[in-house]
């Protein structure tokens, strides 16, 4: 039971995070890069992941008047 637990904790703290470098994996295979460009790419994923996740509202709003700009 602990263990679901620390498991449902850590979706919860790092889902954006988790999420993000899993969708910069599924770009870095689709493509062939050198080995630097793949760290890149899962570190940003990463980090825009983890950041939207903690910042949702704001990140909302400025999504909003970007797409209102245009």
């Amino acid at each position: 039971m602990n263990e679901k637990n620390s498991l449902k904790e850590l979706f919860e703290n790092y889902g954006g995070a988790i999420m993000g470098g899993i969708i910069a994996l599924i770009l870095c295979f689709t493509r062939i890069y050198t080995i630097l460009v793949y760290i890149v790419i899962i570190l940003a994923g990463i980090v825009i992941g983890n950041y939207v996740q903690k910042n949702k509202s704001s990140v909302k709003e400025k999504l909003k008047e970007f797409i209102d700009r245009f």
